[in-house]
C-alpha cells in the first residue's frame, strides 16, 4: 500500500480497491473534510487542536488524541492549531468490528454508539504506544512484505484493544458521564432513546419524560455536543437500519415499518442525509462486496468476486473523489475477516 492518493471514497475489492488503508495527517488552520468512505476510520492526531464533528456531533481534540468514525459516517475537522498525525481506515472485510466485539468489546466503546464521545485523549505514555503501533500498521501497509495482511492486523487489533481498554476505564473512573459528554443528563437521555428510539423521535416528549423542558433538553445537547436532541435520536434509528440491511432479509419499507415510519421515502431521505447513500444503495453495494450475500446469509462467493461493478447511480453514490490524507495499495483476498 503506497502512500498516493484515493480516487473514490468507497473500498470496492472488484476496482481493485484496499481494505486497509494507511496515511499521513496534516492540516492547517480551518476546515477540513475527509471523504467520506465506507471504512471504519481511526485518525492519530498527535499534534493540532480544534473540533471534529463526526456525523452531527461537535467534540473539541487536542494534542495526543484518537478520533473514531464508523462507515459512511460525515467527518469534519476544523483545526484552530496545525494537525499532524495519521489515520487508518479499515474495512469490514479486513476487520469485522461485529466479529472482534465479541472478543475485545470494542464496537460498543469506540464505534456504534450514536450519544457516545468519539474523541480520546491519551496521556504521554499511552499515545508513545498507540502511536507507535499506527506507525507500524503504515509500514506493513506501505511495505508490502511476507505476510504483511496478517502483521497489520495483528496491529491493528492490539491498537484497538488498547484504545477499548482506556476508554473503558475512563468510564469506569468517571461514570456514565465520560461518554456522554460529562452530563448526567445525557446519560439518561441516552437510556431513554435506547428504550424507544423505534417509537418516538419527538424531542418534546423525551423532555417531558426526563422532567425537564424542551428548551433545557436542546440547551445541554447543543453545548454538550454541538447538535440537537433530534440528530441524537435520529442517529440511534440509523445505527438500527444500517444492522438490519445488512444481517436481516427485511425490506426497506419493513426496516421503515420496523422503526415506526409510515413513509418508506421520508425514511430513505433521512438515512441517505446520514450516510450519503440511499438504503437500496448501501444494502445491495455492501452485500456485493462483503461476499455476494446478506450477512445473515452463508455464502460460498468469494470475498472479492470477479464481477465487474455496475455504473454507480449518481443520486445514490457519495459525492466527492479524492482524499489528501488517505492512501492505499492492492492487498490479497486471502487472510482477511469480517
Amino acid at each position: 500500500m503506497t502512500r498516493g492518493r484515493i480516487e473514490s471514497g468507497l473500498y470496492d475489492p472488484r476496482r481493485g480497491g484496499e481494505p486497509l488503508q494507511a496515511a499521513d495527517l496534516a492540516a492547517g488552520p480551518g476546515d477540513f473534510e475527509p471523504v467520506r468512505s465506507n471504512c471504519f476510520g481511526v485518525y492519530c492526531i498527535k499534534t493540532g487542536r480544534g473540533s471534529a464533528t463526526v456525523g452531527e456531533f461537535r467534540h473539541a481534540f487536542g494534542p495526543r488524541s484518537l478520533v473514531f468514525a464508523v462507515p459512511y459516517q460525515h467527518v469534519r475537522f476544523h483545526v484552530e492549531e496545525p494537525l499532524a498525525g495519521s489515520v487508518i481506515r479499515f474495512h469490514a472485510n479486513f476487520l469485522c468490528v461485529e466479529t472482534f466485539h465479541a472478543e475485545a468489546g470494542c464496537a460498543g466503546v469506540l464505534f456504534d454508539d450514536p450519544l457516545g464521545v468519539p474523541v480520546l485523549t491519551l496521556a504521554k505514555d499511552e499515545a508513545a504506544e498507540i502511536f507507535d503501533l499506527a506507525a507500524r500498521i503504515g509500514r506493513e501497509a506501505g511495505g508490502r512484505e511476507f505476510a504483511f495482511q496478517e502483521a497489520a492486523l495483528a496491529y491493528l487489533k492490539v491498537l484497538l484493544v488498547l484504545a477499548t481498554r482506556l476508554k473503558a476505564a475512563g468510564v469506569e473512573a468517571n461514570g456514565d458521564a465520560s461518554t456522554t459528554a460529562g452530563h448526567p443528563l445525557l446519560g439518561r437521555f441516552r437510556e431513554l432513546i435506547e428504550a424507544e428510539y423505534r417509537r418516538r423521535r419527538a424531542p418534546s416528549w423525551y423532555a417531558r419524560a426526563l422532567h425537564v423542558s424542551p428548551k433545557t433538553l436542546g440547551r445541554v445537547v447543543r453545548e454538550r455536543l454541538g447538535a440537537t436532541p433530534t440528530a441524537l435520536i435520529r442517529a440511534r434509528v440509523v445505527t438500527h437500519a444500517k444492522w438490519r440491511l445488512l444481517h436481516t432479509l427485511r425490506s426497506v419499507k419493513e426496516v421503515a415499518t420496523e422503526l415506526g415510519f409510515d413513509d418508506e421515502l421520508y425514511f430513505s431521505r433521512l438515512f441517505k442525509k446520514a450516510t450519503g447513500v440511499s438504503p437500496s444503495f448501501f444494502r445491495a453495494f455492501e452485500t456485493e462486496i462483503r461476499g455476494g450475500s446478506n450477512l445473515s446469509m452463508p455464502s460460498g462467493v468469494p470475498s472479492i468476486p470477479p464481477a465487474v461493478v455496475p455504473a454507480q447511480n449518481a443520486s445514490d453514490a457519495p459525492r466527492g473523489s479524492g482524499d489528501r490524507a488517505v492512501a492505499t495499495r492492492r492487498r490479497r483476498s486471502d487472510g482477511t475477516e469480517g
